[in-house]
């Protein structure tokens, strides 16, 4: 009984529905991407079912395909993570332009630091406009975006990593009050003019009501984060964690794991799709990191065993293509590989329907509250 979910971080198929209500009608990140670079064959996902699903090819797929939409308010990267993991909110997180004062001044006083910026910005934007003078006054820099974030910028040569990681751990408690979705450490390096940010990167997230993974680990079946899937939920729920600093090193951990374990759920999640192109709107980065995602998946798929239960998916959409820099308001692809299937799964009414699906795999007494099951009664390991 052994199964991995599989998140391509920001990797949506075209704006929701409900997309207007977010200003990302028109938005397709996998669709724009493919149009804009010509050459680009993603061969390994169209036997998927991926030509089917974007409507561009009627081939004969070898797994089971469809879409999912968000139930939940938002569009950020721990609303979808927890949606998939069986929480739905109807209340999303808060967002600021800039953060409140008394707020600022509580996380200064107990972490015996004062903070430039404070205002809503890109990652790298902000380092043009204000590291010059980080590294003039050591001030860490605060910043925010159109997601619930509150990032916390600093050189690593200024404010060591784990100084700066104490800083947010901090700044992590006094934010729940404001329901803050994520604080997010941003160390960087380099000099004016060239500033870059490093792959110490680590996400601080609200602490999540009880998921699929509480449930998964309560009946016996290990869970294990790889990428920043601990990080996302807390910790809770998470057995074992295997933090990576790259699609890379995410996909060779998914491998070493795949062949050292034969029970429980891996939950992957690969970062480089949002965090290094689709927000620095990079639309040949992202290509380049989907056909180096879809070769691995080739050589992976022979790994996957008839008796395993393998799901890739997305947790939202961030399309290079599109205005400004932030997420987008997408489906989601659902390709689901379970022993043979090749189901057209159709339009999936919310992410919890994977919590549905891992609850039924994996044979728990009751079924998940939330979301429908996708699998082949077949599947079900009872």
């Amino acid at each position: 009984m052994r199964a991995l979910v599989l998140v391509l971080d920001s990797v949506g198929v075209g704006h929701a529905p409900d997309a207007a209500d977010y200003g990302d009608t028109g938005a397709n990140t996998l669709g724009h991407v493919l149009e804009r670079t010509p050459g680009l064959e993603l061969s390994h996902l169209d036997s998927l079912g991926l030509g089917a699903l974007l409507g561009t090819s009627a081939g004969d797929a070898r797994a089971s395909f469809g879409r999912m939409r968000e139930c939940s308010a938002g569009k950020d990267t721990t609303t979808g993570h927890w949606e998939i993991a069986g929480v739905v909110l109807k209340e999303p997180f808060a967002t600021f332009d800039h953060f409140p004062d008394a707020l600022v001044r509580e996380i200064e006083h107990a972490t015996s630091i004062s903070f430039t910026g404070n205002y809503a910005c890109s990652g790298t934007q902000i380092l043009d406009e204000l590291g010059e003078e980080h590294l003039r006054t050591g001030h860490p820099i605060l910043y925010t975006s159109a997601d619930s974030v509150l990032q916390i910028a600093a050189h690593e040569k200024v404010l060591p990593v784990e100084r700066l990681f104490e800083i947010c751990r901090v700044a992590r408690e006094i934010a729940d009050r404001y329901r803050i979705g994520r604080v997010i450490a941003r160390p960087f390096l380099g000099e004016p003019g060239n500033f870059r940010r490093t792959s110490n990167r680590r996400d601080l997230s609200f602490r999540p009501p009880p998921t699929i993974l509480d449930s998964l680990g309560e009946h016996g079946v290990p869970v294990i984060g790889v990428g920043k899937i601990s990080d996302i939920f807390a910790g809770r729920g998470i057995a074992e964690s295997f933090p990576t600093k790259s699609n890379r090193e995410g996909m060779d951990q998914i491998d070493e794991l795949w062949r050292s374990r034969n029970e429980g759920l891996i939950f992957a999640n690969l970062v480089d799709f949002d965090m290094l192109f689709g927000h620095r709107r990079d639309t040949a980065g992202y290509a380049h990191a989907l056909r180096q995602f879809d070769d691995w998946l080739g050589i992976f798929r022979d790994q996957i065993l008839p008796d395993d239960l393998v799901i890739i998916t997305a947790d939202h959409g961030n399309d290079p293509t599109f205005q400004g820099a932030d997420h987008t308001r997408e489906e989601v692809p659902l390709f689901v590989i379970d022993g043979g299937e090749s189901r057209d799964l159709g339009t999936r009414e919310s992410f919890a329907d994977v919590a549905a699906s891992l609850a039924e795999f994996f044979g728990l007494p009751e079924p998940w509250p939330i979301g429908k099951s996708f699998l082949a009664p077949c599947t079900s390991r009872l």
